[in-house]
């Protein structure tokens, strides 16, 4: 297999700052892959092998509880590093990733981890960063889970996404990718009914837009609102 040009990594964050020579010595052990829609990239509890990069698409993340209960811990998005169970140690991968879109990804075996952060310490550094804000993200969410209502914490949900993956569009910030009602009730540790009765409301006093796997956010403002629980002016 021929190797990746350098110009699919060069000026995304964990390759920033390297010389061309450096970009071409990162791919020398690197694969580059596609995933269609729903496709799985890696499973929970199976051997990590490998460490990614998203270079086009998103990435749902998901994990199940010792209680059988599934929940979606994160989304991915482009130029993003993920499956970092080498940078953490760990032998298994601690969730599974699933394409939400077709996507396209490049793959490093394990093996390369040490040489490539030894070699290159932004490279490292940039990647524990990200695993930091996982786990400041995975704190946070925990706190919601605790202190906030429903409500509130589907509004925080839905704020996350338009932040991360936000698309500008004439009726207001589109989630830039397939979402259902399900995924937010996974990801918020709640009901599809819960989900589907705030969603209802929220559609008829124009704060939310949603169909056809598509979410809206018409009112980002209202919306920060519920979610600091907060009354409107």
């Amino acid at each position: 297999m021929p190797m990746l040009d350098r110009s699919v990594i060069a000026g995304l964050p964990p390759f920033e700052g390297l010389q061309p020579e450096d970009l071409d010595r990162v791919l020398e052990q690197a694969r580059s892959a596609r995933y269609p829609r729903d496709s799985v990239v890696f499973e929970q509890g199976t051997e990590a092998t490998s460490f990614f990069l998203l270079l086009d698409g998103h990435v749902r993340v998901v994990r199940v509880t010792p209680e059988g209960e599934q929940i979606i811990s994160r989304y991915i998005n482009a130029g993003e590093m993920f499956g970092l169970a080498v940078a953490m140690g760990r032998a298994a991968y601690p969730a599974t990733a699933i394409a939400a879109v077709d996507c396209v990804v490049v793959a490093w075996p394990n093996s390369a981890w040490a040489e490539l952060s030894r070699r290159f310490p932004s490279f490292g550094a940039s990647t524990y960063r990200t695993i930091g804000k996982w786990l400041q993200d995975t704190h946070t969410r925990m706190l919601e889970m605790v202190t906030s209502q429903v409500e509130q914490r589907v509004a925080h949900a839905l704020l996350r996404l338009a932040h991360q993956a936000g698309r500008k569009t004439p009726e207001g910030i589109e989630i830039d990718f397939p979402i259902t009602r399900q995924d937010i009730a996974e990801m918020t540790a709640t009901t599809l009914h819960t989900v589907s009765r705030l969603m209802s409301a929220w559609e008829e006093k124009g704060i939310v837009s949603s169909g056809r796997q598509k979410v809206t956010i018409v009112d980002p403002h209202g919306l920060m609102l519920i979610a600091e629980q907060r009354p409107r002016k």
